[in-house]
């Protein structure tokens, strides 16, 4: 059933004070948020700005930029930064970056993107960002005000237009520094065939207009899926396009083929790459990396490139908070001063000895402490399994789930029900982009009776956890399609259960994303959860525990278990899951362990 009129003109209300509320205090109260935190010096104390300078792009559209530079004449390394967000909005920020850049000696170009603001034409996304970055690159070069050097930066979408243009070579562009972003756009919006639906399914639907369309209209239970942007009040073809392409088929491959994801060989430039371990957008990040510095042609740039992993989430917000959760990370989780380090060395020629900084640099939560490393993962990882054991009532938190590392013997399974209409739905209570500071207690999770949890004893030394994670999974269930989830977390001594990291896996794409493959009912399959990577210490006296269960609401989207079209219906149907852990069905966690 479609939003009343009623329910809408409720939401955008709402919308419209949390707009009022963000301009209010950006513009009178400069929150903390609005300045970037620095430790080197400025090089000029006033800046001169100009805005919406037109930048023509080769089919007569007109881009426009505002422009911050030293209010100085002469001539300067560029930063630009390409956004779909606002140049002039509170939201990103764009004149702090601006003024800041501008400060250290740089010329600072924010540019909306096509379609988006005050920038003309339709936009679609991922489309043009290759083309029109290349034209501005041109445009920028033949300013009076540059000195040929360029470099662009930025996160999210702003930092897949770096990689939409890093492979074209254009002979001014000397580095990028992209953070938290997704070279592999079918990635970015499905997880293992898993849709992202507070993420990216949100996403498509607030950017289908030349500003921000309300998020808040959307119901995210509305089935089927395929009208979830109808319902709301505002029809998205992209977000209509990506529901009928669950699968990696040939839907993504024009888009994939525009990006850098298979041109990482033609990368010749230096790139930082950085993402925090509670973004959403990790995996993109590390395989950018990783693609870049084992495939690119140039043995240089191949060389440079650096991996920056801190404490952080899509919004930054542990640089504010120090915390994720209730821990205390302290002060050092985040500063633009590693990535001005980087732009002085490759663009103004610096003798600051950044080029001798080992390639990967992580904060490991628990320490607390920044580190180098030479590789990731780091070489002396030790990858370890820790095995799931009951004696079948591992069912909620005071059940008989044990996880150790040794072998299982003969044991009985473990099973439960999964409702598609009573899912998980922690993830409703949190805002994805901001994790680490809406992240929750997970005690009420674990008292569900769809919830195996499986928990070491206490641990009588730290234990560092550092490298990717999986689940190896054994399982079957009464559904034709259905999903499972894993989640890796830190109990404290006084009960407070912390995530670490968290996955899923659908049934239909465990073999692969490309090709769906329903499962035979009753059938025992291998799953494989990949839960992402982390850096952290389980202290002494804590425990390590595993929860699997089959939902994760509205992180990711419901499975209906009908096994039907992706999207299309409303049906839903329960499913009974049995979970094997004996001597033909191992099922574990691998944990890379760093030796302390």
């Amino acid at each position: 059933m479609s939003k009343s009129l009623g329910q809408c003109l409720w939401a955008d209300l709402l919308w419209t004070i949390t707009k009022l509320h963000e301009d209010f205090f950006v513009k009178y109260f400069r929150l903390p948020f609005m300045s970037l935190p620095t430790d080197t010096p400025d090089v000029y104390t006033r800046v001169r700005v100009k805005k919406n300078v037109a930048v023509p792009m080769r089919d007569g559209i007109k881009l426009y930029a505002n422009i911050y530079k030293p209010d100085t004449d002469g001539r300067f390394p560029v930063i630009l930064i390409r956004l779909p967000y606002g140049k002039d909005e509170p939201y990103c920020v764009m004149p702090a970056y601006g003024k800041y850049f501008a400060r250290k000696g740089y010329v600072c170009v924010v540019q909306d993107v096509r379609g988006k603001y005050a920038s003309q034409g339709k936009f679609e996304p991922f489309v043009n960002e290759g083309a029109d970055g290349y034209d501005t690159l041109d445009w920028i070069a033949g300013q009076s005000w540059c000195d040929g050097n360029i470099g662009m930066t930025g996160e999210s979408y702003y930092g897949y237009t770096q990689w939409a243009v890093a492979w074209l070579n254009h002979p001014n562009l000397k580095c990028i520094a992209p953070g938290e972003t997704f070279p592999d756009t079918y990635a970015v919006g499905y997880d293992r065939g898993t849709l992202c639906l507070q993420t990216m399914g949100t996403w498509a639907y607030e950017m289908n207009a030349r500003k921000v369309n309300n998020p808040l209209r959307l119901d995210y239970w509305h089935l089927p899926l395929i009208s979830m942007d109808d319902d709301a009040g505002v029809r998205c073809d992209y977000y209509k396009d990506w529901i009928r392409h669950p699968s990696r088929d040939a839907f993504w491959e024009p888009i994939n083929a525009i990006n850098v994801c298979q041109k990482y060989n033609r990368v010749k430039i230096p790139v930082y790459h950085w993402c925090g371990w509670y973004d959403v957008l990790l995996p993109g990040t590390i395989s950018s990396w990783r693609g870049v510095q084992e495939n690119s042609d140039s043995m240089e740039a191949r060389k440079n490139q650096w991996l920056l992993l801190p404490p952080t989430d899509h919004e930054l917000t542990p640089a504010e908070t120090h915390r994720i959760g209730r821990i205390d990370i302290g002060k050092e989780a985040w500063t633009y001063d590693r990535l001005q380090r980087f732009f002085d060395y490759w663009l103004k020629g610096a003798d600051n000895g950044f080029d001798r900084t080992p390639g990967v640099e992580i904060f490991t939560i628990g320490d607390n402490k920044w580190r180098y490393e030479d590789e990731w993962p780091p070489a002396r990882v030790k990858y370890t399994r820790y095995y799931f054991h009951s004696g079948g009532g591992v069912n909620t938190l005071h059940g008989d789930g044990l996880l150790n590392r040794e072998e299982p013997g003969d044991e009985p399974t473990d099973s439960y029900v999964y409702d598609p209409n009573d899912p998980i739905t922690i993830s409703l209570e949190m805002e994805l982009w901001s994790l680490a500071q809406t992240l929750k207690d997970r005690a009420s999770v674990e008292q569900r009776a769809d919830v195996l949890v499986y928990t070491t004893p206490r641990l009588e030394k730290d234990l560092e956890i550092t490298g990717p994670i999986t689940v190896t999974l054994f399982a079957a269930s009464s559904a034709r399609d259905t999903d499972f989830t894993a989640v890796l977390v830190d109990v404290f001594p006084d009960g407070y259960t912390h995530m670490i990291q968290e996955g899923i896996v659908r049934a239909r794409y465990r073999n692969s994303d490309s090709e769906a493959s329903l499962i035979e009912p009753g059938k025992i399959y291998e799953y494989t959860i990949d839960l992402r990577a982390t850096s952290y210490v389980v202290k002494q006296g804590h425990s390590i525990r595993v929860e699997i269960s089959s939902s994760n609401f509205n992180r990711w989207d419901r499975n209906p278990n009908t096994g039907h079209e992706f999207g299309m219906d409303a049906e839903t149907m329960k499913a009974t899951q049995t979970i094997y852990h004996d001597r033909q069905h191992p099922s574990h966690i691998t944990l890379p362990i760093i030796p302390r």
